[in-house]
């Protein structure tokens, strides 16, 4: 027997972990195996959905990380393309769940729709699994203070730059990852070398443009830092967007290391200063805030 539940997940937010509890206390009831499928990449990009402006909350590592970490014994990632959109939810059903992967139990979201023909009644959809003789669990809306949490929700917050409020919905704290690179190094001419980072999955979500008090771990190493995310207008105009983490109490040169960023609240919006003096007065105030800010912060890197 294995219980599974299927859907993008894109954050694995607390209304995801809220289903995927419930697959992984069945699984524990039935004693079998528990089963996340997904897919990769999101059906937007292969749709065409508005994929220009598509952002995703996670990458599929890190979505596979996060879920795995819930207790799930394993996440399945099934390839979307249109080849696979095609399929009705009975094919998919059929032939993917149950002929591949043997799935007795299936615990479907509040909005879960899978199958070419998206006006499907959810309980339509359950009708065909009950049919195929697959025993489902239905599972409702995870609100908090009336607003239902959703990946959407998730990323309206985060592109307003409002992470207290993102970082609640998704139940720990949003993150960026990528390899650091060579910028201009006009940091460090003030005393506050940055490290820029360039992503893994081009397609992350950013928070607006701002500086933000962090968490950042390289090579297993724990740091608070500020980030500023935007066009370093004080530098010049019309400059390429960049994510800039100054690492507190910190001067190695980490080029080409690996560095995650872990967004505890912004502090300010990006602005641009009369002067690089001007600028460096403020990022000593910058840094004392963080300091108290983080003190007072859980290190929870994921």
């Amino acid at each position: 027997m294995v219980v599974a539940t299927t859907g993008f997940f894109d954050g694995v937010h607390r209304g995801h972990q809220a289903v995927l509890k419930i697959v992984t206390d069945l699984a524990r009831e039935n004693e079998c195996k528990s089963v996340v499928f997904t897919f990769w990449p999101h059906p937007r990009t292969v749709l065409q959905q508005d994929a220009a402006k598509f952002r995703l909350l996670t990458s599929i590592e890190e979505k596979k990380r996060l879920i795995l970490s819930l207790g799930i014994d394993s996440v399945e990632v099934l390839t979307f393309d249109k080849q696979f959109a095609n399929h009705t939810t009975e094919e998919f059903y059929r032939d993917i769940l149950i002929n591949r992967f043997g799935v007795t139990h299936l615990v479907i979201g509040y909005d879960h729709r899978v199958g070419r023909d998206l006006s499907q009644t959810q309980e339509q959809m359950i009708e065909i699994a009950n049919g195929l003789g697959i025993k489902t669990y239905r599972v409702d809306e995870f609100a908090e203070e009336e607003v239902i949490v959703s990946s959407t929700k998730i990323r309206d917050y985060i592109s307003k730059g409002e992470i207290n409020k993102a970082n609640h919905f998704l139940g720990y704290r949003y993150g960026l990852e990528g390899v650091v690179v060579e910028g201009q190094r006009i940091g460090r001419t003030i005393g506050f070398p940055t490290a820029n980072i360039r992503l893994y999955e081009p397609l992350k979500m950013l928070p607006a443009d701002g500086v933000y008090a962090v968490w950042a771990e390289s090579s297993g190493r724990v740091f608070r830092g500020i980030t500023n995310i935007g066009t370093r207008p004080t530098i010049a105009a019309g400059n390429e967007r960049t994510i800039e983490t100054h690492l507190l109490d910190f001067e190695e040169d980490i080029y080409g290391l690996s560095l995650k960023i872990e967004f505890v609240c912004k502090m300010r919006d990006e602005q641009a200063f009369a002067s690089i003096s001007d600028l460096r007065d403020q990022l000593l105030k910058d840094k004392e805030r963080a300091m108290t800010i983080l003190d007072f912060g859980n290190i929870v890197l994921r």
